[in-house]
């Protein structure tokens, strides 16, 4: 099983040509003590992600943008806590490294999640690599494993996160806009979380961990 008492964050790789504010507002992040995976969802902040890419080539393409979606006390948005990057209009590296690094500022070490983990950590992984020497690793929950985990449905390619917008009567949003999305699947999380508390998954630890087991363990998943 997952070891999630781990966030594994290289620290010894920051750029030679570091803005030193940034260098210094890096070094703040790192010394932030990770949550505690073992409070229930009450006690959690998740941080919802989409991005937004030129393609689904994690080893090509580019990453255009992403936003991130504070939830809190088992479901409850905050106006304040959403945070919105784009790529697009910021090619110099420097103008990157600042939003990186604002978008840490903005997680913490919460656990992030999204649908479908694997494309959005790989570009993320990629992202902060390249510019801050940085392996960004942290817990991830899937909403892809957990909602047929939790609602009673088979994993298949028909199971997109449209499908599950309209069951829940959630209206869906706009494609390619990273925020309308992040906020949608904020609202797949608030569905969520009352059913995982039903079935045991009280914590972000047995949350992620269910989604882990869902996705390397069970047969023809």
């Amino acid at each position: 099983m997952l070891d999630l008492r781990k966030f594994l964050f290289r620290g010894d790789n920051l750029p030679a040509d570091l803005d030193p504010a940034l260098a210094r507002a890096l070094e703040r992040w790192r010394a932030l003590q990770p949550p505690d995976l073992d409070q229930v969802h009450f006690h959690s902040r998740y941080v919802v992600v989409d991005v937004a890419t030129a393609g689904l080539d994690s080893d090509q393409d580019a990453l255009l943008g992403m936003a991130a979606v504070a939830v809190v006390r088992g479901g409850v948005l905050l106006p304040s806590e959403v945070l919105a990057v784009d790529f697009s209009g910021s090619p110099e590296s420097s103008a990157v490294d600042r939003q990186l690094v604002a978008f840490l500022e903005f997680v913490g070490k919460a656990p992030l999640v999204t649908y479908r983990v694997a494309a959005a950590e790989s570009f993320l992984h990629r992202m902060f690599d390249e510019h801050l020497g940085l392996d960004f690793t942290p817990v991830w929950v899937d909403l892809a494993w957990l909602l047929p985990e939790f609602f009673g449905e088979r994993v298949d390619s028909t199971l997109t996160r449209e499908s599950w917008y309209t069951r829940f009567g959630i209206e869906a949003p706009p494609s390619h806009e990273p925020m309308a999305n992040a906020l949608g699947l904020a609202r797949l999380l608030q569905v969520l979380l009352p059913k995982a508390v039903e079935r045991g998954a009280d914590t972000a630890r047995r949350l992620a961990n269910s989604g882990h087991a869902r996705r390397f363990f069970r047969p023809g998943a």
